[in-house]
Formats: C-alpha cells, sequence, structure tokens
C-alpha cells in the first residue's frame, strides 16, 4: 500500500512540475494530464478507493493543473469515463479516453 501511496504522490509531483513548465493549457498538457489521471486512477483503484473519493482526489489534480475551462472539461469527463470502466490497467485506460 505504501508503494502505491508513493506512486500517486510521484504522479502528483510529475503533473505539477510538468504544467509548470507550459505556460498556457496546450493540447500536450491536455493529454499528459489525461495520461496522468489513468495512471492515477488505476492506483486508486488498486487501492480499492470509492469512486468519489478518486473523482474527488484525481479532480482536484486536474483543477490545480489545467488553467482553460475547457480542456479541465474535456479532462473531467474522460475521468469519470475512466472511474466507471471496469478495466484498471493504466495503457487501457489512456487508449480509451487520452486520444
Amino acid at each position: 500500500m505504501k508503494k502505491s501511496l508513493l506512486a500517486v504522490v510521484s504522479i502528483s509531483v510529475a503533473a505539477f512540475a510538468y504544467a509548470n513548465t507550459m505556460p498556457s493549457d496546450s493540447s500536450a498538457l491536455v493529454n499528459q494530464q489525461c495520461q496522468i489521471s489513468a495512471q492515477a486512477v488505476s492506483a486508486l483503484k488498486a487501492l480499492r478507493y470509492g469512486n468519489t473519493s478518486i473523482k474527488k482526489d484525481v479532480s482536484s489534480l486536474i483543477n490545480n493543473h489545467l488553467k482553460t475551462p475547457e480542456n479541465r472539461e474535456i479532462v473531467q469527463k474522460a475521468l469519470i469515463l475512466m472511474i466507471d470502466d471496469k478495466s484498471t490497467d493504466v495503457a487501457t485506460l489512456e487508449g480509451k479516453y487520452c486520444s
């Protein structure tokens, strides 16, 4: 469990560092945030977090790193689909929802 929590923290730090290198929301940043969300969802599902907790925690990452409301909405929609998906595999979630 400690390894999974460390993974989630590492993902958050990576997202923060990447977001701070970009002056505004680019398509690369939106895609990167979607991939980070997929990794976080996968890790939190493995820890058996509840869907509401996952939405709350990952949404805060999205809101902190994306500046444009339209981009936040795009990634939030993908997040909800990822959470509702039965898959816990990162590559599967990224492939389905981060295009």
